[in-house]
């Protein structure tokens, strides 16, 4: 089974130096249980992919592309030319855009499934695949399919494989040059506006009331504050009496009938 993992140019939260995502640490842990796997990356550079050889991968292809290039046409160019049985990929990349569209766009343009948030993967008979997809909370789904497809790993799946310094040694990074696309990438329709305010939702407002009522409730004159006095620095015991007058009024307190008879 011929396997490809996406790598990405992670950048560690805190110093910015180039750092391989764990979620895809754990894909190639995954992969290596499965059969021969190769990393792949499209980006201008190179430096962030020696860490993935010491996790596992024996070769990387690396595709030069510009700085802020999408990287999906060079990737799906490269997979539709090798046509691996199986693509794994991280959630998301870590430092960077971080959009977690890459292998969505790239199951697209290739034309071939998707299973997102896998935390085990084993081979079955005929060449099939047994996918545990996560449902959250616990929650598994088997799945079984057939290559090619791409897979994306949850950060749930066994921990990556300890750095083998060397491994990274033995290992060795490939540069392809960047060849013009075969397969378009998939266009999505954005459209930016300006931010406005959205209204706020007036609440206890009546739903098929008139204008005059609705207005009345958003300003506080409906409702049960319509019934109320408005005081204005009254003496603390005319204060005391309209808050006993507004609970007994809302519920909150007995009557004052009801209060004396219990006595």
């Amino acid at each position: 089974m011929r396997i490809a993992v996406l790598l990405s140019a992670g950048l560690h939260p805190v110093s910015g130096a180039s750092v391989l995502p764990r979620v895809e640490a754990q894909a190639i842990r995954m992969a290596a249980g499965l059969g021969e796997a190769v990393g792949l990356h499209a980006g201008p550079e190179a430096a962030a992919l020696a860490e993935a050889l010491g996790q596992g991968l024996a070769r990387i292809e690396h595709v030069g592309i510009a700085a802020g290039d999408d990287p999906v046409p060079a990737l799906a160019a490269r997979l539709a030319e090798t046509g691996p049985d199986l693509i794994l990929a991280g959630r998301r990349s870590q430092g960077g855009d971080e959009s977690g569209l890459v292998p969505y766009a790239l199951a697209r343009a290739l034309s071939i499934p998707l299973v997102p948030d896998v935390v085990a993967a084993a081979r079955e008979a005929e060449g099939s695949l047994r996918l545990d997809q996560s449902l959250g909370r616990g929650a598994l789904r088997r799945v079984s399919v057939r290559g090619p497809v791409v897979v994306t790993c949850h950060p749930d799946a066994p921990a990556p494989l300890a750095y083998a310094f060397g491994r990274a040694r033995r290992g060795s990074v490939a540069t392809l040059a960047a060849t013009p696309a075969a397969i378009a990438a998939p266009t999505v329709a954005v459209e930016e506006r300006p931010y406005r305010r959205r209204p706020k939702i007036v609440k206890g407002a009546p739903a098929g009331g008139s204008a005059a009522e609705r207005l009345k409730a958003a300003t506080g004159e409906g409702g049960s504050a319509a019934s109320g006095r408005l005081l204005i620095q009254p003496d603390p015991e005319e204060a005391a009496r309209e808050i006993l007058a507004y609970l007994r009024q809302i519920g909150v307190l007995a009557a004052a009938g009801a209060a004396k008879s219990k006595t």
